[in-house]
């Protein structure tokens, strides 16, 4: 199953609520490119009939059908890569942490949403 940080869920609402998105959910989407590499996406949507729904620390999470398979074992986090700069991170599901200060996350530690972090559809940190 997806899951977020409590990192991550403290900056999630804080951008929802910087940005007046406090009533829309956090939508998660993945997909393979043609060179096979993984992309990541993520901002506040309306949810769908079809969404997989989430409550994960107080974030209400929606994830499309064709990004479920994709994200299944998947860690958002919000980490500092270098001193000051931090951003949101997806890594596999592990019990101990090598690159986050969250327990959850361990893994490839793939930022997947480039050093300026994930603002689609507004989220931003």
């Amino acid at each position: 199953m997806f899951s977020l940080t409590h990192a991550a869920a403290q900056q999630i609402q804080q951008a929802a609520n910087a940005s007046g998105a406090t009533e829309l959910a956090l939508r998660i989407a993945a997909k393979i490119d043609p060179d096979g590499s993984l992309q990541y996406g993520m901002g506040f949507d309306e949810p769908h009939d079809e969404d997989m729904r989430l409550d994960l620390g107080g974030v209400a999470v929606v994830i499309g059908g064709e990004s479920q398979e994709l994200l299944f074992d998947t860690v958002l986090d919000y980490v500092e890569l270098n001193p000051g700069e931090f951003n949101f991170i997806f890594s596999e599901a592990r019990e101990e942490s090598s690159c986050g200060k969250e327990p959850a996350a361990k893994g490839s530690c793939s930022t997947g949403c480039g050093s300026g972090g994930c603002a689609s559809k507004g989220l931003t940190h």
